[in-house]
């Protein structure tokens, strides 16, 4: 009779999305978030991007195309973040695609 139920298998309905972020490699996801600031002001937000990259140059890059003021912030659970001013999320993502660095199924855009 107990070798009937199959459900009380232990799964770990987490270990799927640990294993995405985890990953060091740059194969990880990239996390393209949206922050309210005051009013109507926003800021987009870029984590996930692989430390091999300089992300200076990055940020210099899209400000240059985007006609948007960026940094790079060090966030104390994420690393090293991309911050740019204005809702950017189309954009950076376009922008991660044309450069290729990385595929399409690896970035994922959060907000509103």
């Amino acid at each position: 009779m107990s070798s009937d139920i199959l459900n009380l298998n232990p799964n770990d309905p987490f270990a799927e999305a640990a294993k995405d972020g985890s990953s060091a490699s740059g194969q990880g996801l990239i996390h393209i978030r949206i922050q309210q600031r005051n009013g109507r002001k926003t800021l987009t937000t870029v984590q996930g991007i692989s430390t091999d990259y300089d992300l200076k140059k990055i940020v210099k890059a899209c400000k240059k195309e985007f006609a948007c003021n960026g940094t790079v912030v060090e966030h104390p659970e994420y690393g090293e973040v991309i911050q740019l001013q204005g809702d950017q999320r189309d954009h950076i993502k376009d922008f991660l695609l044309k450069i290729k660095l990385t595929s399409p199924d690896n970035i994922k855009v959060h907000g509103f």
